[in-house]
């Protein structure tokens, strides 16, 4: 396959696996202006192949919708990508020689920033001291995120570039203060270098077969700037569709941004890793309950102001006592302007993470959508893994129920929170359908499903996200190796091949395999990524 220079109106695309429930069998399928014209059978599409301005060989490749990521910081991303990344360092020892050589190649930047340092999977269980900073970048600025962005740790310079910014000098920065000095950071990128980030980041989910991402930003986040410059870059450039959310109460600073929503990084509470998600009993290793930055009563004020606007609200919430408070709040809301009201705005709770069969249900009632993360579990889960640390085993099984959510008609949309974790959307589908906790696990089929199509129903779309004749022609081309259907009464280990299930393979995701290949993504008909050679 090759990417041509102008973008034909009329594709064919034959010889390959398209997974379409139009056509459970289907291996060809016609694009046109824009949008799938049909889908069907190799005999069948000899009848296309006259009257088309460009014919794919598929040569056996999988076609599926592209994935849609719902929860992404883009900037963010494209820093990681371009700059210091500690996310693959072992020891404290290590992530400051990567600060040292970081510093010593990048000398003119006003500010280091850097991200991804995970101190509980280090020897000793630390992270960088103020002092250990300041030597390992000569006193200048320097801003280093947690893996989980709720907290940061930074050099003296930095702190004194921040006006009422302090904290001990052998401890992260969280809350109010960490807020403060990721603004600081944050401004001192140049328009251009913010621009370089958010192409970066965007051509590296095209290349993962991502045709949409959706930008959570907000004043404690990034910056209006930023956020208006991305949807303004994904408006002129070619690349994966950008639904941008503001995370602040003023539903009118919302509409001015161009955003779907006040809603994403809305912050009911922290993140588990900075002991500043919000819960109802105290960590297992500290002795208080996180932190929590709405209540019930904001909660309730802000979902009526949003659904009167007709924009969507929504939340970070992971701790159960964030979630609680959520949940009240917009159960409140929807005394006051009806339940059918707050149900058709589809309000989205980002993470969701500490979950109770009583929230799970409110979840449904409310007609709330759960924008969460699968590779956490991946990440964190599991007997001796960080919500274990924080929570103790038995709190940390609950963590991430997804078969819950899907058994009780929770709508799920599945994303990255990327830097947090890495965009890689099949590795997601992997992690739904093998979490470490068994009965919290999904078939693959629903983790696909989630990562395609729930991200277009999150905000608002019934009629995207899927191979069908007249939905948007996003879709992705994938080399990828025996498809398989997953049995239905079975999560993971049994797998048919029987054609008599009528329903669209998908590719093994079993521990162990090799995930699929991004070949080609293609977004509203225009090809937008190649892999070279291809």
């Amino acid at each position: 396959m090759s990417e041509s220079t102008a973008q034909p109106q009329t594709v064919l695309l034959r010889r390959g696996e398209v997974h379409s429930p139009a056509d459970p069998f289907a291996t060809a399928m016609v694009v046109e202006r824009g949008q799938i014209a049909w889908v069907g059978s190799e005999g069948a599409a000899d009848a296309f192949a006259d009257g088309v301005d460009e014919v794919v060989d598929l040569d056996g490749a999988l076609v599926t919708p592209a994935f849609t990521d719902a929860h992404v910081h883009t900037t963010a991303t494209g820093l990681a990508l371009t700059g210091l990344d500690l996310s693959g360092a072992p020891s404290l020892e290590a992530a400051l020689a990567l600060v040292r050589d970081f510093a010593a190649a990048r000398p003119g930047d006003r500010v280091l920033l850097g991200h991804g340092w995970d101190a509980a999977r280090w020897p000793g269980g630390r992270p960088p001291t103020r002092a250990e900073l300041d030597a390992a970048t000569g006193g200048r600025p320097l801003y280093l995120s947690r893996i989980d962005v709720h907290s940061a740790v930074v050099t003296t310079a930095l702190l004194e570039m921040t006006p009422g910014a302090s904290g001990a000098p052998d401890a992260p920065l969280v809350a109010d203060a960490h807020h403060a000095v990721r603004a600081t950071a944050l401004a001192a990128l140049t328009d251009a270098q913010r621009t370089e980030a958010q192409r970066a980041a965007l051509a590296h989910a095209a290349s993962l077969g991502i045709g949409t991402v959706h930008e959570c930003g907000g004043p404690d986040i990034s910056s209006e700037d930023d956020f208006t410059g991305l949807l303004r870059l994904a408006a002129q450039e070619p690349g994966p569709r950008v639904v941008g959310y503001w995370a602040e109460q003023d539903v009118d600073k919302a509409r001015e941004l161009g955003a779907a929503g006040a809603a994403g990084d809305l912050f009911a509470d922290g993140a588990l890793g900075s002991h500043t998600a919000c819960l109802h009993e105290p960590y297992r290793d500290a002795g208080h309950t996180g932190t929590a930055y709405l209540d019930a009563a904001a909660v309730a004020a802000h979902v009526v102001a949003c659904t009167e606007a007709g924009l969507q609200a929504g939340f970070h919430a992971i701790g159960d006592a964030a979630v609680t408070a959520v949940v009240d709040g917009i159960r409140a809301a929807a005394d006051k302007v009806g339940l059918a009201r707050v149900r058709a705005a589809r309000h989205r709770i980002e993470h969701a993470e500490m979950l109770t069969p009583e929230t799970v249900a409110a979840f449904a009632e409310l007609g709330l959508t759960a924008s969460v993360q699968p590779v956490f579990d991946a990440l964190w889960g599991g007997e001796d893994g960080m919500y274990a640390q924080r929570l103790g085993a038995e709190r940390a099984r609950t963590l991430n129920p997804f078969a819950a959510l899907l058994r009780a008609g929770v709508p799920l949309a599945f994303g990255s929170d990327s830097p947090v974790t890495p965009l890689d959307p099949w590795g997601t589908v992997r992690a739904a359908a093998f979490h470490r906790t068994p009965e919290h696990r999904v078939s693959v089929r629903a983790a696909f499903t989630a990562h395609t199509r729930g991200g277009w129903r999150a905000v608002g779309r019934d009629d995207a996200g899927i191979l069908v004749p007249g939905a948007p022609a996003d879709y992705a081309v994938w080399r990828a190796g025996a498809l398989f259907v997953q049995a239905p009464d079975d999560r993971v280990a049994r797998w048919s091949t029987d054609p008599r299930s009528g329903t669209p393979g998908l590719p093994d995701l079993s521990p162990g395999r090799d995930l699929p290949v991004c070949l080609r993504t293609v977004i509203g008909g225009r090809t937008v990524f190649v892999r070279p050679g291809e």
